[in-house]
């Protein structure tokens, strides 16, 4: 069986090779970037299971990497941000992270959220192997492929977006928390303040009218959100 493969691009040497070290202690195959520009580069590499992607770096830094991905990556990528620094959070959420992890971390609670991370994408390969197409409300997922059209318009999703939308879609018409989405997509308990799973139903939504004439995704406050079936004004035809 072969190492899953880990990039990290930090300009902190010297914590990129403690990372190094203990991830492939872990049996992870681990490379190193020490700035935005060649980063970017391997990114495109698909032989990589996830990338680890400082926020602070010189050339580019985090952001501009994300920016320069478009949000088309199908790469996970974990966001390594300032501890305490919520816009940070949010914004590489915004650009397309997947998830994030606030410096100073203990190893192990990284190798926890890469593990949990690489478990979901084992899970999301499993459904693709059936080859499963879902159609509700204009909007197509094919689980083949990880595309998702509307009105027959490719949507561009990261992959923690397509697999939150799926879930929603898997129980059209009925509210799904937020508790939920983290356990079941995230796999990991929801914490405190944590506005992760609302940042991507937000880019969810946004990429979805881009395409389609009505919200399908809607917020319940309080309870969670819901996805819409059937025919909404402003959608017809």
């Amino acid at each position: 069986m072969s190492k899953k493969k880990i990039l990290i691009i930090d300009d902190d040497k010297e914590l990129t090779e403690l990372l190094s070290e203990y991830l492939s202690y872990e049996g992870f195959e681990v490379a190193a970037c020490h700035d935005g520009v060649s980063g970017l580069a391997r990114a495109y590499d698909m032989s990589f299971s996830l990338i680890l992607l400082d926020v602070m770096m010189p050339k580019l830094n985090g952001f501009e990497v994300l920016k320069a991905l478009g949000g088309q990556h199908k790469i996970p990528i974990l966001m390594l941000t300032a501890k305490g620094d919520h816009d940070d959070r949010v914004l590489g959420l915004e650009l397309g992270a997947d998830d994030y992890l606030a410096k100073p971390f203990q190893h192990r609670e990284l190798l926890a959220r890469i593990n949990a991370i690489l478990r979901r994408i084992t899970i999301v390969k499993q459904n693709d192997n059936n080859n499963v197409s879902q159609k509700i409300n204009n909007v197509r997922l094919e689980h083949a492929t990880r595309e998702v059209f509307c009105h027959q318009q490719l949507v561009e999703l990261t992959g923690t977006e397509f697999q939150i939308l799926d879930l929603l879609m898997n129980n059209v018409s009925k509210i799904v928390s937020k508790n939920e989405i983290s356990e079941q997509v995230m796999n990991r308990k929801l914490s405190a303040f944590d506005r992760s799973i609302d940042m991507h139903i937000s880019n969810i939504r946004r990429k979805l009218l881009a395409f389609c004439p009505a919200d399908k995704l809607k917020t319940i406050r309080g309870a969670g959100y819901i996805f819409l079936s059937g025919e909404i004004d402003g959608d017809k035809g």
